[in-house]
């Protein structure tokens, strides 16, 4: 790579670490990070977001991408520039060293043409982390909060928001801004290992309580959390990632237990669809593809007006030309479609089905990246980890 390239991706990963938009940062140990405050913050946000609104959103397409490799090919260049999704998603595939992601991260959000381009990665805990050491810390899976949680209700709850709130230090690092998480799922017994101690807890009030706590921690360090996989996949007795799920519990007890966090936190900005077939409320189609599910269920009964998302399109559990799947999502009621897996050919497809962004799913679009600010520093940060390092320890 020539210097002036090198040069140009460095003043640019500056240029966009936050202060473009002059967002106002909460203090480091706010512990009242609450969805009021979030809402409020949001509001004051979108009126930064205006002076560049037209240029923001403009042209921005219903759909999330993921580039191959470590580096953007020649033809995704040319894709993303022309095709404009609206954000972008890494693996740990895209993940070599800490100069190298910063510049990608950068170069995709040069791409997105704004500041708040949102950069998605799963960075949770235990069996599902992108960035690993020494790239950023390891933490345990969400069940280790639920244990510490049982023991003593405060400090598990403390214990959640500070690994939201480290998580969003870990990945602002490297100009990342949103993460997939809180995993809202409730697991029963039988179920597919495929969520298992991803899980808080096998009690819903407990896995609303404990992902309240890790989302305001993700917002109150300017990450946007993303709530999964809504209305619940911890009844799945496979996994979607290859095949399709099918869940026949009656509805009556679905509300009671597997939707019932996610009512919980149906202020959140942002969710994730399950790749889930519910018998008793559409036996044809899978929720990400459902108008009843999407409709009845998660706008109307869980109350959720954020900007909804679908899991990855090119899972297993869904079947059928990329093209179609995509739009069945979007008519369906999806926001934005997911696409995971970088091959170009599928991106297409993908593409090609989603719209540029408007109404409804525009507001929710401007909504979620209204919760993104600056980084914060990282003396504050290191009492906090170390606040948090000491209450793990307390699990022996």
């Amino acid at each position: 790579m020539r210097s002036s390239e090198i040069c140009r991706r460095q003043l640019l990963r500056l240029a966009l670490s936050g202060t473009a938009l002059g967002l106002s940062a909460r203090p480091l140990g706010d512990r009242d990070t609450s969805f009021a405050a979030y809402r409020e913050r949001a509001g004051a946000a979108a009126g930064s977001l205006e002076a560049f609104r037209e240029t923001s959103l403009s042209g921005s397409k219903s759909f999330i991408a993921a580039p191959i490799g470590r580096i953007l090919t020649a033809d995704e260049r040319v894709f993303f520039a022309d095709e404009r999704p609206w954000g972008y998603i890494l693996f740990a595939r895209n993940v070599f060293s800490g100069p190298q992601l910063a510049d990608l991260v950068a170069e995709l959000r040069e791409l997105g043409g704004r500041p708040t381009t949102p950069i998605f990665i799963d960075q949770e805990g235990g069996r599902i982390q992108r960035l690993r050491p020494p790239l950023a810390p390891s933490y345990p899976p969400a069940e280790a909060l639920g244990h510490l949680y049982r023991l003593h209700a405060s400090e598990g709850q403390r214990a959640a928001w500070l690994q939201g709130r480290l998580l969003a230090d870990d990945l602002a690092a490297y100009g990342i801004n949103a993460d997939c998480v809180p995993c809202l799922d409730v697991p029963v017994e039988g179920a597919h290992s495929v969520i298992g101690d991803r899980a808080f807890a096998t009690d819903p009030q407990v896995v609303a309580t404990l992902g309240r706590a890790m989302a305001d921690g993700l917002v109150a360090g300017g990450a946007l959390p993303v709530m999964k996989h809504v209305p619940g996949h911890g009844r799945g007795a496979a996994d979607s990632h290859l095949e399709l799920p099918h869940v026949s519990t009656p509805r009556s007890e679905l509300s009671r237990t597997d939707f019932l966090p996610f009512k919980a936190l149906n202020t959140l900005p942002a969710a994730m669809t399950a790749h889930i077939l519910y018998r008793d409320i559409d036996p044809t189609r899978p929720a990400t593809l459902s108008p009843i599910v999407i409709d009845q269920v998660i706008r109307t009964e869980i109350g959720f007006d954020g900007l909804l998302m679908s899991d990855d399109m090119s899972m297993k559990a869904l079947k059928g030309d990329l093209y179609d799947l995509s739009s069945r999502a979007l008519t369906a009621g999806c926001d934005v479609v997911l696409h995971c897996n970088g091959d170009m050919e599928e991106m297409r497809h993908v593409a090609r089905a989603a719209q540029p962004l408007s109404g409804d799913a525009e507001r929710r679009a401007l909504a979620a990246e209204a919760v993104l600010a600056p980084p914060r520093g990282s003396q504050a940060v290191a009492a906090l980890r170390a606040e948090y390092d000491d209450l793990m320890a307390r699990l022996g």
